[in-house]
């Protein structure tokens, strides 16, 4: 579907550009490039006093207990792992949200944040599509926020996952748009 409109009180959510997932492996975008993307993004929605929510991911003992088939790696994180990049970092007035779970929404104050500002609509960015990206669309819906997804800032470790959720999920959660569209529609909703 194509994009329709974004709300007056739009807020960015990206999910996960950080540190330890900046070498990882991804298809069909580049990590750098899906960062260069979602950075265009954030300046489009600070230029246009609208919010922006960056949401990193850590480790902790009190992180979702469970079984699953995949077990965690268990593997040590160097120090700093867990922090927004660069690129994005250091905006004042950026709202940053810490995770343990897949879910932006889930045990965090993402909601609480958003609704204090008045926010009705989402753009979701971020790694990995399949993921945490899917994960946030999914709750974010739940919550009653219209969603679109800007879906060239978005990328996953398996074209599979990543084309299912495009291409199956997403349509029944919201809009796609790429960074150019919504960044365009943007303007024009602001203007």
């Amino acid at each position: 579907m194509a994009l329709t409109t974004l709300d007056a009180r739009t807020a960015l959510v990206l999910i996960d550009l950080q540190n330890g997932l900046f070498g990882a492996s991804s298809t069909p975008y580049t990590v750098p490039g899906v960062v260069e993307r979602s950075v265009e993004l954030a300046d489009a929605f600070r230029g246009h006093g609208l919010p922006v929510v960056l949401v990193r991911v850590t480790g902790a003992a009190d992180a979702v207990p469970g079984r699953t088939d995949t077990p965690s790696p268990g593997r040590a994180r160097p120090e700093g792992w867990d922090q927004i990049v660069a690129d994005l970092s250091g905006h004042p007035g950026d709202i940053t949200v810490t995770k343990r779970n897949w879910g932006a929404f889930h045990g965090t104050d993402l909601d609480l944040q958003l609704r204090r500002r008045g926010v009705t609509q989402i753009v979701l960015g971020g790694i990995a599509t399949s993921i945490g990206v899917e994960s946030s669309a999914r709750a974010a819906h739940e919550h009653g926020y219209h969603v679109t997804l800007a879906t060239d800032a978005m990328t996953d470790l398996s074209p599979e996952a990543h084309r299912n959720s495009i291409e199956r999920i997403f349509p029944r959660l919201g809009e796609s748009g790429s960074t150019a569209e919504i960044i365009e529609l943007l303007a024009k909703t602001r203007a």
